[in-house]
C-alpha cells in the first residue's frame, strides 16, 4: 500500500460547498496538510470498524466509501456513501469514543489519514476551525436522520430504491432532469441500504428499467427523468 504526504489539500480535493475542508482558512489548511498521510486502497478495504478505538480521522481524497452498521445476529445495514472530499470518523475522534460505523472502500480509493492527537493539536492552534467542526457534525446528524427516514418510514421498496438512486449522485445535479453517474453496487449491497432482500431489489430494479426510469451501460447509471423517479421517492 502506497503512503505519502498530501501535498496540496486545496487542489487535490474538490470544491464541495459546505464541506469541512472548504471552510478552513488557507493557513489552517496548510497546517492540516503537514499531519496528513495519503494511502491508495483497493476496493472492499475496511478503513475502520465499528467499536474500534478512534485513533485517527480520514478524508476521502478520491473514491467512494460505504458506511454500515451490524446487528448482533450478523445483519448489516448500510447507512450512506461518503464521496470525495468528505471526512470519516470526526465525531468519534473528538469524543474519544469507539467508531460508530464501519467504513469500507467501494472502489479503489485514495484516503488521507490524520492521527487523532495531531487533529486535536490542530484544533488547539486553530480554534476558528470549531465552527466548521460543528457544522460538519450537524450535517452528519441530518444525513443519518434522513437515512433513518428512508429506511424506517418509506412504505415500499420502489420508494426506498428511488431515494437511494437520487441520493447517490455526488455532483448534486438537482436542477438537471437527466443525470449519469457511476453505480456499481450489487443487488445484495443495494438491499443493505434499503432494508430489502436481493430478490426484491432485482424485481424493483427490473420494473424501473421497464418504465425507463433508469438505464445502465456497464457501470454507468442514467436517470433519464429525475422528476419521474422522484415521484417514486415521495411515495
Amino acid at each position: 500500500m502506497e503512503t505519502r504526504k498530501l501535498t496540496n489539500c486545496r487542489t487535490t480535493l474538490p470544491n464541495r460547498a459546505g464541506k469541512f475542508l472548504n471552510q478552513l482558512t488557507a493557513a489552517a489548511v496548510q497546517d492540516l496538510e503537514s499531519a496528513q498521510h495519503v494511502s491508495d486502497l483497493p476496493a472492499n478495504r475496511v478503513i475502520f470498524s465499528e467499536r474500534d478505538t478512534p485513533n485517527a480521522l480520514f478524508i476521502v481524497v478520491s473514491g467512494d466509501v460505504k458506511l454500515s452498521i451490524n446487528s448482533s445476529d450478523g445483519r448489516r445495514l448500510s447507512i450512506r456513501i461518503v464521496h470525495t472530499g468528505e471526512i470519516l470518523g470526526l465525531g468519534s475522534v473528538l469524543a474519544g469514543t469507539p467508531y460508530e460505523v464501519t467504513a469500507e472502500t467501494l472502489y479503489p480509493s485514495r484516503i488521507a489519514k490524520i492521527e487523532r492527537q495531531d487533529f486535536l493539536n490542530f484544533l488547539s492552534r486553530h480554534p476558528e476551525a470549531y465552527k466548521a467542526v460543528t457544522e460538519e457534525l450537524s450535517r452528519n446528524v441530518n444525513l443519518a436522520c434522513e437515512r433513518l427516514r428512508v429506511v424506517g418510514l418509506s412504505t415500499s421498496a420502489p420508494e426506498k430504491l428511488a431515494r437511494l438512486l437520487l441520493d447517490w449522485d455526488e455532483n448534486d445535479h438537482q436542477n438537471e432532469n437527466q443525470v449519469r453517474f457511476r453505480f456499481c453496487l450489487t443487488h445484495e449491497q443495494i438491499g443493505e441500504f434499503i432494508g430489502a432482500s436481493r430478490e426484491t431489489v432485482t424485481r424493483t430494479m427490473g420494473a424501473f428499467k421497464d418504465r425507463r426510469l433508469v438505464a445502465f451501460q456497464g457501470s454507468m447509471l442514467t436517470i433519464p427523468n429525475r422528476t419521474a423517479l422522484a415521484s417514486y421517492a415521495r411515495g
